[in-house]
């Protein structure tokens, strides 16, 4: 098996009347979603999909997602999730350097339609079709239904043939990522490595046949594309997809449903534990939880295993660039490694602790973590000077400042410099304080991330404005919000001046400071 179709195909004939996805009244079974992902591939190759070609997904979480994204893979194509929340102009810079020649969207998410939000951008010419796989149909794109129609005309062995076709080295999907520099780069990741990796993480997690699994994180995420959907698929679980997360919506499908297994960052854990009627609802069913993607209090890890009586609550690492995980508890860790680490490496995953100069320190000494392993990216999408970048002596440079312990499990004592996560998503103050200098009243701007009870972090940007008429806090920030996914920014502050060192350089530290 060196590919994600054929893990379909293998859990088609392994699991067959097996419920595979529920999303609302939708049942589908593991015979039944091989069916419709095979029929999707059939309708791209009709359209004029090659092997190799980019193949944009923007929509929320649901079943129809999942099986769009496996008939990409099965017609040999690449996927390129976009995140939900982006604006226009954010969507149109990935359609852009992925060279995505289709895109398949819906109209009717919450108050969007992403088809309308690309009307006015530019340099969209590659992009050939756009598909609505749900709402009204506008004039300039494909219904669905239509799109399904050029299945006829193509043969279930040549979809058969393509996905012979693709080896473990082929790439699978492109995932952008911001960077430091505020640009987002598109990490190459391959269909063996994303395998590998999520066989790896369900053995630790404990992810067993016949799990019933609530998939919060956005499958445009590696958390919800890799250890949501393809994990399931890998192990014979049923995927609850889950489009807009609701404490009460979320404690009923739990207790109606049966769920056993319930991952996602530590906010949606906050909130569940915090709701006035938890108590209500029947909660036994559920026997694991993985969390992650931000600093996880203890208090928390304690909570779900007392208030909530989880058995196996497990925490881990990772970033895109590494498939999404780099190491992992293991479900029968104590309770002090789970809450205090991040775990051990993956099998075959190598971790080196590096210090200023690149020398590795001694154990238990902090430093900049490197990755090497068969779960690191390929590079950046036609972006060789930020590869070369990533890199060094082919180790993947995280970032991230940490140690490892007596143990060999992984302490992560701080992040990349500037980065914040909200809910569970990076945010790099770089593009928003880009985004911000184009107000006409803003002349200087730093982002930074604060605590939030509720999100983990939140940002907060504060804004020098320029000379003239008052600047409105309020107005800076609804401007900013029709540009940048909302997370990206909660709050605008004014200052007469940015706390600078000798250098000018921000002291963005001492923003922090006062933000408690």
């Amino acid at each position: 098996m060196s590919s994600i179709p054929a893990a379909l195909a293998r859990a088609a004939e392994r699991f067959g009347a097996r419920e595979a996805v529920v999303d609302g009244d939708l049942r589908l079974s593991y015979t039944d979603l091989q069916d419709q992902a095979v029929a999707v591939a059939r309708a791209f190759v009709g359209s004029g999909l090659q092997a190799g070609d980019r193949v944009a997904l923007w929509a929320p979480n649901s079943a129809a997602w999942i099986v769009a994204s496996f008939g990409v893979y099965a017609a040999g194509g690449v996927l390129v999730p976009l995140n939900t929340r982006y604006r226009g102009e954010e969507a149109g810079h990935i359609l852009r350097t992925s060279q995505a020649r289709f895109l398949i969207t819906v109209t009717d998410f919450l108050d969007d339609s992403y088809v309308e939000l690309l009307g006015a951008v530019p340099g969209l010419e590659g992009l050939e079709e756009i598909v609505v796989a749900s709402g009204p149909v506008p004039p300039q794109a494909t219904s669905w239904a239509r799109f399904l129609e050029r299945a006829r005309d193509v043969p279930v062995p040549v979809v058969a043939a393509r996905t012979a076709a693709i080896g473990g080295e082929d790439l699978s999907d492109i995932i952008f990522t911001s960077g430091t520099t505020g640009a987002p780069k598109g990490a190459m990741l391959a269909h063996g490595a994303s395998l590998r990796t999520y066989e790896a993480w369900s053995e630790l997690v404990d992810l067993r046949e016949g799990d019933r699994y609530v998939v919060v994180y956005p499958f445009f995420h590696t958390a919800g594309l890799k250890s949501g959907v393809l994990a399931c698929v890998l192990r014979g679980a049923t995927i609850y997809p889950y489009a807009v997360f609701d404490v009460p919506r979320v404690l009923q499908l739990v207790a109606r449903e049966r769920i056993t297994m319930l991952p996602g960052p530590p906010t949606v854990f906050q909130a569940i534990l915090d709701h006035p009627d938890r108590a209500s609802f029947d909660l036994s069913s559920v026997r694991s939880a993985v969390t992650g993607a931000a600093v996880v209090p203890v208090e928390v890890i304690r909570r779900m295993r007392d208030d909530l009586h989880i058995r196996t609550v497990v925490t881990g690492y990772g970033m895109t660039e590494t498939t999404g995980t780099i190491s992992m508890c293991r479900f029968d860790d104590p309770a002090e490694v789970i809450a205090r680490t991040v775990g051990r490496p993956l099998p075959g995953v190598e971790v080196r602790v590096v210090d200023d100069e690149g020398a590795d320190v001694a154990p238990g000494e902090a430093g900049e973590l490197l990755v090497r392993g068969f779960n690191v990216m390929q590079g950046y999408f036609h972006d060789d000077a930020a590869t070369a970048e990533a890199f060094v002596d082919g180790w993947l440079r995280t970032g991230d400042i940490g140690f490892v312990d007596g143990d060999t499990n992984l302490h992560i004592t701080d992040r990349k410099k500037d980065m914040f996560i909200v809910g569970g998503f990076n945010v790099y103050p770089a593009e928003v304080e880009a985004t911000l200098l184009g107000h006409p009243a803003v002349a200087q701007v730093a982002v930074i991330g604060v605590p939030d009870h509720r999100m983990g972090e939140i940002g907060v940007a504060v804004v020098v404005p320029r000379p003239g008429p008052t600047a409105d806090p309020a107005e800076i920030l609804a401007w900013a919000h029709g540009r940048l996914a909302r997370y990206k920014l909660a709050r605008v502050e004014l200052a007469e001046a940015l706390p600078l060192n000798p250098s000018g350089k921000v002291m963005k530290f001492k923003l922090r400071e006062r933000h408690g």
